[in-house]
């Protein structure tokens, strides 16, 4: 329902970001935007023109605020404080108590949020083949939840780092309250600037935030923080590859609004930037990506069922409906299969994963 006439302008001169800004300022609604979302990604021709005609004039003002928005250490940490340090009673309301804010695995869809999330992190310490002799290493933090869910369940030392000052204060205070300082570190440190040598490596949902050019930067880095016998688990969100040229040179309403210096990279560019890394193999790679819908549609539900609290935080409307748009945005390419989410096991030669992991002859 379109409930002002700027609407027709906003679309017309800003396409899909400008669909997103009209939905932002209350110009139009619809009872299920999920399915609009949906309805559109179906029809691929209908959703290029809209970034055709004068849609055109903003492509130069979205592109240069995404290379403002640089991957450089300095510019990472502005990007990531953008959107991670809203606040944490923010994100408290609607997540889970393990607070993890990435896909969760839903082996059957009466699984609760939180029975979700236990799941995924259950099965990326199962695939790493975590022991209590393990040094860990996690790079991106989050709000400290795998860091303490590994270092309790298994015993590991676990070495966890964030550019988020708010994630950052969050973990080392979740550490204390746990009673795991001899078991987790906290650190405030770029991927670029770590140092030293660990028995198994996981990074979940980071990837997205470093940028294209980092990509080789990023495994590389990763590579030589591995031991010789050593195991890494990634788990990123990705485009289909007959995208990622247009979406690198492109800037969507995720990266205008939500993540910015955001990108996504297809299975294709992470596996071809791994052959370029020596001793670093993929041995197994799973698809999650509607397990993500079903996570985001949890969230969705839940923020909305706290929205009155999320209003007395001092959240305005406009933000509420940036977040819902984003959420269905979200949900809806990843029911489409525009995006995935994919779990990637890398190995050194030396290791000795379980074949139970192996990748598949189709991947």
């Amino acid at each position: 329902f379109v409930h002002d006439s700027r609407c027709y302008r906003d679309v017309a001169f800003g396409g899909t970001v400008g669909a997103g800004e009209a939905y932002m300022k209350g110009y139009w609604s619809t009872d299920d935007l999920t399915n609009v979302v949906r309805v559109l990604l179906r029809n691929r021709k209908l959703l290029n023109n809209m970034e055709t005609g004068l849609a055109r004039f903003s492509e130069p003002a979205n592109k240069i605020f995404h290379w403002l928005n640089h991957n450089s250490k300095s510019g990472s940490r502005k990007n990531i404080s953008a959107h991670y340090d809203l606040g944490n009673d923010f994100f408290r309301l609607w997540l889970d108590d393990s607070l993890m804010y990435s896909s969760a695995i839903f082996e059957t869809p009466r699984m609760t949020l939180e029975e979700a999330s236990l799941t995924k992190m259950r099965r990326i310490c199962e695939k790493l083949e975590l022991s209590s002799s393990d040094k860990v290493l996690e790079i991106g933090a989050g709000w400290g939840g795998l860091a303490v869910y590994a270092a309790k369940k298994y015993g590991c030392q676990v070495t966890t780092t964030t550019i988020s000052q708010e994630q950052y204060s969050f973990a080392l205070n979740r550490v204390k309250e746990e009673g795991l300082e001899d078991y987790v570190t906290v650190l405030k440190k770029d991927y670029r600037d770590l140092e030293g040598q660990f028995d198994k490596l996981v990074s979940v949902e980071m990837l997205e935030a470093i940028g294209h050019e980092f990509i080789d930067t990023y495994f590389e880095k990763c590579n030589s923080l591995l031991k010789s016998d050593g195991m890494m688990l990634l788990q990123t969100i990705t485009i289909a590859h007959s995208e990622y040229e247009r979406a690198k040179q492109s800037v969507d309403f995720i990266q205008r609004y939500i993540f910015p210096g955001g990108c996504l990279s297809s299975v294709q560019v992470l596996k071809n930037s791994v052959t370029r890394v020596p001793n670093l193999i993929l041995h197994h790679l799973e698809e999650i990506g509607l397990d993500y819908a079903m996570t985001i549609r949890h969230w969705r539900q839940r923020m909305f069922e706290k929205i009155s609290d999320i209003r007395s935080l001092g959240y305005s409307e406009e933000f509420i409906r940036m977040w819902e748009f984003y959420f269905c945005y979200c949900e809806g390419g990843f029911v489409e299969r525009a995006i995935g989410d994919v779990q990637l096991l890398l190995v050194k030669p030396e290791s000795k994963p379980n074949i139970n992991f192996a990748v598949s002859a189709s991947v």
